[in-house]
């Protein structure tokens, strides 16, 4: 039996939760001169992966 391997990408972009998966928002790392105060402070929290995506991230991510 092979090992099974995360994607790289993948495991540093989304925790596990129970069933559901966390990840940060983009767009948060440099210019942020030009963005308003109240589009940094929604993009600070963690969000949820859309119901639809959960499957393809838990095919990325089987350990």
């Amino acid at each position: 039996m092979f090992k099974l391997k995360n994607n790289s990408g993948a495991s540093k972009r989304f925790r596990k939760t129970f069933n559901k998966f966390k990840y940060r928002h983009s767009f948060r790392n440099h210019i942020l001169t030009k963005k308003s105060s109240k589009r940094k402070r929604k993009l600070r929290k963690l969000s949820l992966v859309n119901k639809y995506n959960i499957k393809t991230i838990k095919r990325l991510l089987p350990v």
